[in-house]
């Protein structure tokens, strides 16, 4: 199986299963991605997501075989885009565990991602130029948001990469750890997540991305909306009376 999938708890981990080829996307990893991501948005039960890479890498970014055989366009999905991710509107929180290099797709990928955690050794970059590509998976859209424009433009028109130690310091990643520590640790905060009542979660999470590209005048009304979403469920009642009687809160998710 090319993702190979894991349960624990309310949490789900996807691993990235072709490490003879660096764990690239092509039309099959594609597809079961973005099966595995609607069979985790169905289910009510699960509240967060890890992703990561089987072997040293985490994803070397598209299948450049496929690219040269004219099936560039089959390592996308109609929900989520390349790798069945990157496009996606997805509800729940996604952590990227970063086992190794993320390059080109790769480090994409980890750009749509909530949350990163990433081994001490990992490297991040998009190479495309390198290749007479282009880094169409949303590289290009979202790195500038993150980190200062002309690092943006470094990485983008050098394709040089960074490591690790510098992803943190400019905000890239949440956390660097040893290798044999990366899946534990993403785990570990996911399951930090799980702890707070979904509906909370889902909102505050979807008001964060939001707000990147609203002026504070658009981003008030749509707080306020969210906001009365979250008051009026039945977790926001919860976790006031649990409070209350100063016992953990039992959430539902509704």
């Amino acid at each position: 199986m090319v993702i190979e999938r894991e349960r624990r708890g309310r949490l789900g981990i996807l691993t990235l299963n072709r490490p003879e080829a660096r764990n690239a996307v092509n039309r099959e990893l594609a597809n079961a991605m973005e099966d595995a991501l609607d069979d985790y948005e169905a289910d009510d039960e699960l509240w967060a997501v890890v992703i990561t890479g089987a072997g040293s890498t985490f994803c070397a970014g598209a299948d450049l075989k496929a690219v040269a055989k004219g099936e560039g366009m089959t390592l996308t999905t109609k929900r989520g885009g390349f790798g069945g991710l990157v496009t996606r509107d997805f509800s729940k929180p996604i952590i990227a565990a970063v086992n190794g290099p993320a390059l080109a797709g790769g480090f994409e990928i980890v750009l749509a991602c909530d949350l990163v955690v990433a081994a001490e050794y990992a490297v991040f970059g998009l190479p495309e130029v390198k290749r007479g590509l282009f880094a169409a998976a949303g590289g290009l859209i979202r790195l500038p948001k993150r980190v200062p424009l002309a690092l943006a433009m470094e990485l983008a028109i050098t394709g040089d990469a960074i490591d690790a130690a510098r992803a943190l310091a400019l905000g890239l990643v949440n956390r660097v750890v040893p290798g044999d520590q990366v899946l534990a640790e993403a785990i570990a905060l996911a399951e930090r997540i799980c702890e707070n009542a979904p509906t909370s979660v889902r909102a505050s999470r979807r008001m964060v991305r939001e707000a990147v590209d609203l002026t504070e005048a658009e981003a008030w009304p749509r707080n306020y909306e969210l906001s009365l979403e979250v008051f009026s469920t039945k977790d926001a009642i919860e976790g006031a009376t649990a409070f209350a009687e100063k016992r953990p809160p039992r959430w539902t998710g509704r």
